[in-house]
């Protein structure tokens, strides 16, 4: 090993724990253990080597874009091109910079895992580059079976999400001239390293993106928290169940959430299960803390919204700045609170005055997102965007129709559960409980029974 790559190599360990090192270490001496033909050649590794290591765990141009990045770095400052193996002073940079590095560190490794050259690359090649990324999450979460219940979803007819969450992260780069990538004819512009390092800052799943590959490609022993990335899927059992949503988009939605609430989704309701009823939306939801609303209206949209506080059956708004709307298909993004108002959530029945139904952001009869008591219709109006959330029309049609819709508990469960040995027939049927409280008729036995204790 010469003394140039000697030295890279040095500075680059501090930024390993010595555990982390050590396992790094040992990584490359199992990549480079075959014989070299000369006991005084640095030992290095070929791209058929880390093919055969890595077997089906990431995609073969995953592996291919790893391997090239890798043989890009030059320890010296002096090297004219890529070189024909992987020595471990480049291997322990690359790995480095990929799972320890700052926004310019992880930039390089991109740069030099899109192109061999040092000249800027065009958008379309980090566009391509994205969909790979985002594409081998997916696929190394899947071969790990780590998806925690969520599936792993093949969207008939529009664009996967694969790339709808690829034009999402992309949509966050500025390009040279200070504008960001949102139109076509922009993929022809150029990204020079300046460029891909504010991306990376901007686009916080990149970096998170990167360590998932290298950690569960490599099957890394070293600390990553996946529970904060997929969060764990709990359905009440005996309830067979497919959501509106697949992996991509729960973590997309679940990166935007606060972060004591990212690690388990619970199903409070869906219309699948509990049927077309805004009773049972009414009986299943209040009461149980944060929580995601969302539903695929019959054109193929899908959106939905954070509840940062627990529902409350009243004529008021209520929540707070926390909240937020969203979309998924046909497009990802997420709109938070402007400070306009304070009409974040809104839950009413049995009103004469007022509107009946759930909603968020906006006013009265012009919500950003809006359920109907009368289930199964609904809206989204925005002209040009949503007062509260700053959110435009998130349905395909202002006044939509819908068959899917979810709502589930996100965090710990706050709310309140009885306990099965002291319910009466209204806390077993929710419906019930509700329609009662509509025809304006009182529940005499609530104040005679004892209170249920809580799980």
């Amino acid at each position: 090993m010469g003394n140039g790559e000697s030295c890279s190599g040095q500075n680059v360990r501090s930024q390993f724990l010595p555990e982390e090192q050590a396992e790094v270490d040992r990584l490359f001496d199992a990549l480079s253990s075959e014989k070299s033909g000369s006991n005084t050649l640095p030992r290095s590794f070929s791209l058929k080597a880390l093919k055969s290591h890595i077997g089906e765990a990431l995609p073969q141009d995953m592996v291919t874009r790893l391997y090239n990045g890798m043989c890009r770095v030059d320890l010296t400052g002096q090297v004219k091109g890529p070189s024909e193996s992987i020595s471990r002073g480049q291997f322990t940079v690359s790995m480095s910079h990929l799972l320890k590095g700052n926004s310019k560190e992880k930039s390089l490794m991109i740069l030099k895992m899109i192109s061999a050259t040092n000249r800027p690359v065009k958008a379309r090649e980090v566009q391509k580059f994205t969909e790979d990324l985002v594409g081998s999450v997916v696929h190394v979460l899947n071969h790990r079976q780590e998806l925690k219940g969520w599936a792993q979803k093949k969207a008939p007819g529009p664009p996967p999400r694969v790339q709808i969450l690829a034009a999402q992260l992309l949509s966050e780069m500025k390009l040279a001239d200070g504008k960001k990538l949102v139109e076509p004819h922009q993929l022809d512009g150029d990204c020079d390293q300046a460029v891909i390092e504010d991306w990376v800052f901007r686009a916080h799943l990149v970096s998170t993106f990167l360590s998932v590959v290298i950690h569960r490609g490599f099957l890394l022993h070293s600390s990553l928290n996946l529970a904060t990335l997929v969060p764990e899927r709990q359905v009440d059992q005996g309830q067979e169940f497919e959501s509106i949503l697949d992996i991509l988009s729960v973590i997309y939605v679940n990166s935007h959430l606060p972060q004591e609430q990212q690690h388990r989704w619970h199903l409070l309701f869906s219309s699948k299960l509990h049927g077309h009823s805004f009773a049972q939306l009414c009986g299943r939801i209040p009461h149980r803390g944060p929580c995601v609303v969302l539903l695929e209206d019959h054109d193929g949209h899908v959106f939905g919204g954070f509840a940062s506080c627990s529902w409350e059956i009243k004529p008021q708004f209520q929540g707070d700045n926390s909240c937020f709307l969203f979309s998924i298909s046909p497009s990802m993004a997420v709109h938070t609170c402007t400070g306009y108002n304070d009409h974040y959530m809104y839950l009413s029945r049995g009103q004469q005055t007022i509107p009946n139904g759930l909603g968020m952001g906006g006013q009265h009869h012009y919500f950003g997102l809006w359920i109907d008591s009368d289930f199964g219709k609904g809206h989204s109006k925005a002209k040009p965007t949503c007062t509260t959330y700053n959110s435009p029309q998130l349905s395909a049609k202002e006044d939509f129709r819908f068959e899917k819709l979810e709502v589930w508990a996100v965090g710990d469960a706050s709310g309140s559960r009885l306990a099965n040995g002291n319910k009466s027939i209204l806390d077993v049927d929710p419906e019930a409980q509700v329609l009662l409280e509509i025809s304006g008729r009182s529940r005499h036995s609530e104040g005679l029974r004892e209170v249920p204790e809580e799980e």
